[in-house]
């Protein structure tokens, strides 16, 4: 499915751009390529963060990092002991779980090194296509698109897309959405989503694109 964008897109991210810029506040996403320096960090991350707070995630990867900043040493300690060094992430037992078998596949598979392509990060235990997308742009500054439920929500509201599901959106995004915004949209519609359009309360008043968004509602 495609449609014919309802919003100015080249205005939307300008003016996103610059509200973002003023924020004191960032997304995980952000927090996390901004405070972790390779692209094993920024995946063990990424796992840790669902369905849990950014504060909590970033406290539950700095304590992981502290004893184990590789996937060679994360894969040699204890799925107890990782239990122990991410609590209290959002279901912490079952993410040690699924930590330890990812790094022991990044080791024996890739030779501990993160590999660098969608259909590789995908064979992976636990990784989807949302967070390879981010790894790849984060980490290795490739052009794709990592969408979640705020950039699928949004994307429709503003007539970027008519779809039902993420991954269709991804699909018709890439489409519809100019290249030169690809690595940046989660970024700037995670933020939106989560502070001023959030799924059960719109609060177009405060939007920085509330005069020109198809959905605005005042």
């Amino acid at each position: 499915m495609s449609c014919s964008p309802k919003i100015q897109v080249d205005k939307a991210f300008q003016l996103l751009r610059k509200w973002v810029a003023e924020l004191d506040y960032a997304p995980v996403i952000d927090l996390m390529a901004a405070g972790h320096d390779s692209p094993w960090k920024l995946l063990a991350s990424t796992m840790l963060s669902a369905r849990t707070k950014d504060a909590v995630t970033t406290k539950a990867s700095k304590s992981l990092f502290s004893h184990a900043d590789t996937p060679e040493k994360t894969a040699e300690l204890s799925v107890e002991e990782l239990s122990e060094l991410i609590y209290p992430v959002g279901f912490y037992r079952t993410k040690a779980e699924n930590l330890k078998k990812l790094a022991q596949a990044v080791v024996e598979r890739f030779g501990g090194v993160v590999p660098e392509t969608l259909e590789e990060l995908t064979t992976l235990p636990g990784v989807g296509v949302k967070t390879a997308s981010l790894v790849l742009i984060k980490a290795f500054d490739k052009y794709e698109i990592c969408v979640d439920t705020h950039v699928h929500r949004i994307s429709n509201m503003w007539g970027l897309v008519s779809t039902r599901t993420p991954e269709e959106t991804r699909t018709e995004l890439k489409k519809n959405l100019p290249k030169k915004y690809w690595k940046e949209i989660n970024q700037e519609l995670v933020t939106l989503g989560q502070t001023v359009c959030k799924p059960t309360k719109h609060e177009c008043g405060k939007c920085p694109l509330k005069e020109i968004c198809p959905a605005a509602d005042f």
